[in-house]
């Protein structure tokens, strides 16, 4: 696995829109991100339908066409340095397909952030644009609104990427497997990975990756079968390394990882501190890292952001 194109890191004053490619999104909520992006001298754009809901499905953002045209045109509009996802919920994949890929592989590479859903984008825009992403808060997420050090993460990550080129994992971590792996970093929500399998917007397998894994509100067996599905597609053969994440309202899972995830023989940490849990750290996806599960460190070979 090659790392991706990374784009350019921003500066004060930089256009970013804001998209719901996934949920509908609270206005006062989305009010709040967007105080907090003003206040990092960010001038966010909000896309046309960030707050539609649809018509039949109250768990989506507007239509799925609709949600497409908004990820699409902020993607393609040259004025526009960032696209910052909103929330995440449900809905990504019915809009994927809609996207037109060429299109926007003919834009210029720009910074991209979501977590939860948007993995399906994540993976997307790995596979279809070569271009790595940001696995970090999303700007109406209650866990953005209210942690300064998710807030001050992503800052950094999107300002000054060198400040942050070593990822310490939070209080809590722990290791599954002990070593030291060296890879390219993908991955997002279990559920979202499991679910891609067989599409055209997904990688497989994630051999050489340094797989980051999260999730939440799933039962113990529903996390059993999306690793299993994983494990018997294949999609983790030469995997070099894992990285957990949060697995916010859900059962203890450390017997059933290390059953899982154990045999694998790589190095394999715990409660890293990204996903959703409060405070979550910001990971590139499609940069090249070491983990060393010793330290409890992913040092990343170059800046998240060029």
């Amino acid at each position: 696995m090659i790392p991706l194109v990374r784009p350019a890191r921003l500066a004060p004053g930089a256009r970013v829109a804001v998209v719901a490619p996934s949920g509908p999104v609270p206005e006062d909520r989305l009010q709040a991100g967007l105080d907090i992006l003003r206040g990092w001298d960010l001038d966010p754009v909000v896309a046309p339908h960030v707050l539609d809901v649809h018509a039949e499905f109250g768990y989506l953002a507007g239509s799925d066409a609709d949600r497409a045209a908004d990820l699409q045109r902020a993607w393609c509009d040259p004025g526009i340095d960032a696209v910052l996802c909103a929330r995440g919920g449900y809905g990504a994949q019915r809009m994927a397909d809609l996207l037109d890929w060429t299109a926007m592989r003919a834009a210029r590479p720009k910074v991209f952030v979501g977590y939860s859903d948007i993995t399906a984008l994540h993976e997307a825009f790995a596979v279809r644009l070569g271009v790595s992403t940001l696995h970090g808060p999303m700007v109406a997420a209650a866990d953005f609104l209210k942690s300064a050090r998710a807030q001050d993460h992503l800052r950094a990550t999107l300002f000054e990427p060198e400040s942050v080129q070593v990822i310490s994992a939070v209080d809590g971590a722990g290791v599954l497997v002990p070593g030291v792996a060296h890879g390219v970093t993908l991955g997002g929500c279990l559920s979202l990975l499991a679910a891609d399998l067989g599409t055209r917007h997904t990688r497989s397998p994630a051999g050489g990756g340094l797989l980051c894994l999260e999730d939440v509100g799933e039962e113990t067996y529903r996390i059993d079968r999306y690793l299993t599905q994983l494990l018997r597609a294949g999609w983790l053969d030469g995997v070099s390394g894992i990285l957990l994440g949060s697995w916010a309202e859900c059962e203890p899972l450390r017997g059933l990882l290390a059953d899982r995830l154990g045999g694998l023989g790589v190095p394999v940490v715990e409660e890293f501190g990204f996903g959703h849990g409060e405070g979550a750290l910001t990971v590139p996806l499609g940069v090249a890292g070491l983990l060393d599960t010793a330290a409890l460190t992913l040092t990343l070979d170059v800046a998240a952001l060029s």
